[in-house]
């Protein structure tokens, strides 16, 4: 089944994003983590790429395929571009393919330092045209920039750029993580404006503690309103309380997109089931 089909009007979507264990853990705790979100029952899982991006980590497309074929839900395999070869991500495109993945969420990946990167894709929408190209039938997602990729010129180039993955054949986004919901909204009536009509899902990251969502702003430059700093203020020596705090921020987000008609809700679990079961469980009347 590919993940546009779910988007039917019916009710709102809720997924989920995982990652692969670091290279010094064991692959085996990510079933773990699986087994404690699978009854949960989002409506998908997505599976971020391996460590910097490497093409010869399966974990990716190990863990893809268990979502699928064990745990019998809906899954996407992250897939990036920037970093690689046509042959090497076609080598990936088979992988995926006979592991029984049928979602790809497509993006550039990004630059590592002091690497030079390959010439065969610069830019998402070209790593998406060359999957329609080798012919395989995979349901083609993008990632979108409520406050513009950190390598846009402007807002109007980016979103320029996002038709281009749209029309290259993406059929659902998923939003980098956002704190202001009026952001979001200002960018959905943007791109719809300019054409772009596929389901959009709002990435929704809970705050675990305060250096961590720092960090995970410096790499995505999203911007952090003042009843959200006021939170990390007054909770970052509290962790418990930090914890609840940014629990209950992510669910008042939730709750407001989904008031908004949002098309979907992608939460970042960052591999916590007990962060995951604590916002399903405040939201699930809503889906």
């Amino acid at each position: 089944m590919k993940i546009k089909d779910i988007f039917n009007g019916e009710k709102t979507v809720f997924s989920f994003e995982v990652f692969p264990p670091k290279r010094d853990n064991s692959i085996d705790t990510i079933y773990k983590t699986l087994d404690e979100l699978q009854d949960l029952k989002p409506d998908f899982i997505s599976v971020t790429y391996g460590a910097s991006g490497s093409l010869m980590d399966n974990s990716t497309c190990e863990i893809a395929s268990a979502i699928r074929n064990k745990y019998g839900l809906l899954s996407a395999a992250h897939l990036t571009c920037v970093n690689s070869t046509e042959s090497e991500v076609r080598q990936v495109l088979q992988r995926l393919s006979e592991s029984g993945v049928e979602n790809i969420l497509a993006l550039r990946g990004d630059y590592i330092p002091d690497v030079a990167p390959k010439e065969d894709f610069k830019h998402a929408s070209d790593l998406i045209e060359f999957i329609k190209k080798e012919g395989y039938d995979f349901g083609i997602s993008g990632a979108c920039y409520p406050e513009g990729h950190l390598d846009s010129e402007n807002p109007v180039d980016d979103i320029k750029n996002l038709k281009k993955k749209v029309d290259a054949g993406a059929e659902h986004l998923i939003s980098q993580l956002f704190f202001d919901n009026r952001i979001f909204y200002d960018f959905v009536e943007k791109v719809r404006i300019a054409g772009i009509d596929v389901p959009i899902e709002a990435g929704i990251m809970p705050v675990v503690n305060k250096k961590q969502i720092e960090r995970m702003v410096s790499l995505c430059g999203a911007s952090l309103p003042s009843k959200f700093t006021r939170m990390m203020s007054k909770y970052e020596n509290n962790p418990e309380a930090m914890r609840d705090a940014g629990i209950a921020y992510a669910v008042n987000q939730i709750v407001d997109l989904v008031s908004h008609g949002v098309d979907g809700i992608h939460l970042y679990t960052m591999n916590n089931p007990y962060i995951a079961r604590r916002i399903s469980e405040s939201v699930r009347s809503l889906f």
